[in-house]
């Protein structure tokens, strides 16, 4: 019986909890989610894998009927999540796997609304970062050639009696949580991109801040590549004209989109818009609308976690950092001197030497009150 309880005992009692103060920090995103299909790009229920490879890179994704695959808007719980460690980690404060927090930190943060609907979409995005598993030897060690595990290894919700969810706790896997801080590994990301409505222009506002970043020639992308590298479900000639329509209106913070073509081959240019020779922590200059309707040609349903309203988010105007030099090898055009994306290049963060203590958690505030 004593190993019994062993096997099954949380993972928590074994984590110091991170405990999140307030939730607002800059907004940040693990640079390997960014530019490997990892996430369903439709919001309707996904059950098929996304099996994807290319050099001695391979990830593959599967999901359980119950709950379908995570989606990228899900995948907003992860960027919150990295964002809360590192500003932590600049502060000086001691962080952990383990995340204590209200949802309603959450939620305003990434631009939802607070009602009951909202908290009842958040657990199932939950549920789907748990269910969904995740195979790949993206960082595999010396002697190691493949890891697998779950966005969400547990999670646990702190209710009233009348049913009022006041807490929340979930605990990040060991591969996304060593993604996170290594501070070379992570990349700030404009605010804006949590109004960005479609599955597919998220994706590519991603792909662009990873491999365009702010370099003045761009980056050059054959629609075909990155029909491969999206893991979308759609067909060819259907995702480059969701690209058309895209590049169309363009509707990503901070870079512009270019159809070109040379020869049969069609190509997408990611530009940087206003390139700023100031401080790397001025936030980029937003471009186009943020509202705009969904393109509309997957023909998916609305399901999930749902399309947020334009509105503030609670998140200071933050930063890109600048030249983002380094690419990626799976990349087959581009504009610039390409760089291996797994030599990374260490960045020096300052930390104030500040108490080490650990802020409280206020448990006591109401979800879906006023902000």
């Amino acid at each position: 019986m004593s190993s019994r309880r062993l096997i099954i005992a949380s993972e928590r009692s074994k984590l110091d909890p991170f405990v999140v103060a307030t939730g607002d920090a800059s907004p940040r995103d693990q640079r390997d989610l960014m530019e490997r299909p990892f996430f369903s790009l439709a919001k309707a229920r996904r059950t098929a894998p996304i099996l994807y490879e290319t050099g001695d890179v391979r990830v593959e994704v599967y999901a359980v009927p119950e709950h379908g695959m995570a989606t990228i808007w899900d995948a907003d719980v992860l960027i919150w999540a990295a964002s809360q460690i590192v500003e932590a980690e600049d502060l000086g404060f001691k962080t952990s796997r383990f995340l204590r927090f209200t949802p309603y930190q959450l939620l305003t943060s990434i631009g939802r609304q607070t009602g009951a609907r909202d908290y009842k979409l958040l657990k199932g995005a939950l549920a789907r970062l748990q269910s969904t598993v995740i195979r790949t030897t993206i960082r595999n060690g010396e002697h190691w050639r493949r890891h697998q595990f779950s966005w969400i290894n547990e999670w646990e919700e702190c209710t009233t009696r009348d049913g009022r969810v006041e807490g929340m706790e979930f605990v990040l896997p060991d591969w996304f949580y060593r993604g996170v801080i290594d501070r070379s590994l992570v990349l700030a990301i404009d605010p804006a991109y949590f109004r960005l409505t479609g599955g597919i222009e998220r994706w590519l506002y991603r792909v662009a801040r990873k491999h365009a970043g702010r370099q003045p020639k761009g980056w050059l992308f054959e629609i075909a590549h990155l029909h491969e590298k999206s893991g979308s479900l759609a067909k060819l000639p259907d995702f480059a004209f969701d690209l058309r329509r895209i590049a169309a209106r363009q509707p990503l913070p901070g870079y512009r989109l270019r159809i070109e073509r040379n020869g049969r081959r069609e190509l997408l240019r990611i530009l940087p818009a206003g390139l700023s020779t100031g401080p790397v922590d001025i936030a980029v200059d937003g471009v186009g609308t943020s509202g705009v309707p969904t393109i509309g040609t997957s023909g998916v349903r609305v399901s999930g976690l749902r399309e947020c309203k334009p509105q503030l988010t609670l998140w200071p105007e933050t930063a890109i950092p600048g030249l983002n030099l380094e690419s990626n090898l799976e990349s087959n055009s581009c504009s610039w001197p390409s760089h291996s994306a797994d030599n990374r290049v260490p960045t020096a963060a300052s930390r104030p030497n500040l108490p080490n203590r650990q802020p409280s958690l206020p448990l006591s505030r109401k979800p879906g009150g006023k902000k």
